[in-house]
């Protein structure tokens, strides 16, 4: 079951997804400041969700129940479904957005470049080689299946590249912060074109559609 609200011209969204796996609920605002209370019962998703709504200024509020006494796999991705969900919601037809947006984010020795298209057509490039297949006790697999869920339901076309790094959480780090600020830049509203869509054909596909 799921449902939601159309707030799009706040750029704002409500998801609430069930299965009989989890049981998410998402509020997302873009034009935020960075607030972030997000309690998924996977502490280290946790942590990469702070991320996301740190450094790409994104209000978020997520909750999710789910079946971790088996392992983190369905929270993680459901958390990743709703989560792009939300943020397909909030952009409505995407008119006036920036659209495409690029970041290079340093973390110690690792180096992470993420480059995204806010297109409707769901796509990743993957680039990243984590060393550890734990970080805590989050299976770092899980990390692309993250990226894929948002991908997928956000209608991203998403490139995360590795340049450098050999810590696990550093890499997984850099990646997240460089999605945050690339997302930051794409959704922002130009002001050149606050009622155009930005797109040579005059629309752009919307996920889910």
């Amino acid at each position: 079951m799921q449902t939601g609200t159309d707030t799009h011209s706040a750029r704002t969204a409500e998801i609430h997804r069930v299965t009989g796996e989890t049981n998410v609920r998402v509020k997302l605002g873009l034009d935020g400041s960075g607030s972030c209370q997000v309690a998924t019962g996977v502490p280290f998703l946790d942590h990469m969700l702070h991320q996301i709504s740190s450094h790409g200024l994104i209000d978020l509020e997520i909750s999710a129940n789910g079946d971790t006494h088996i392992d983190d796999h369905h929270t993680n991705e459901d958390v990743g479904i709703a989560f792009g969900q939300a943020l397909a919601q909030a952009l409505g037809d995407r008119r006036g957005i920036h659209r495409f947006g690029h970041f290079l984010a340093p973390l110690d020795e690792a180096l992470v470049q993420v480059a995204l298209d806010c297109s409707g057509r769901p796509h990743l490039s993957w680039g990243l080689t984590i060393p550890a297949h734990k970080i805590g006790s989050y299976d770092t697999e899980l990390v692309k299946e993250f990226y894929v869920a948002v991908a997928n339901n956000a209608g991203l076309t998403l490139h995360v590249r590795q340049l450098d790094g050999v810590n696990s959480h550093h890499i997984v780090e850099a990646s997240f912060k460089a999605f945050a600020r690339a997302l930051r830049q794409a959704v922002e509203i130009d002001p050149r074109r606050a009622d155009a869509v930005p797109s040579s054909k005059g629309v752009l596909e919307r996920a889910g559609s």
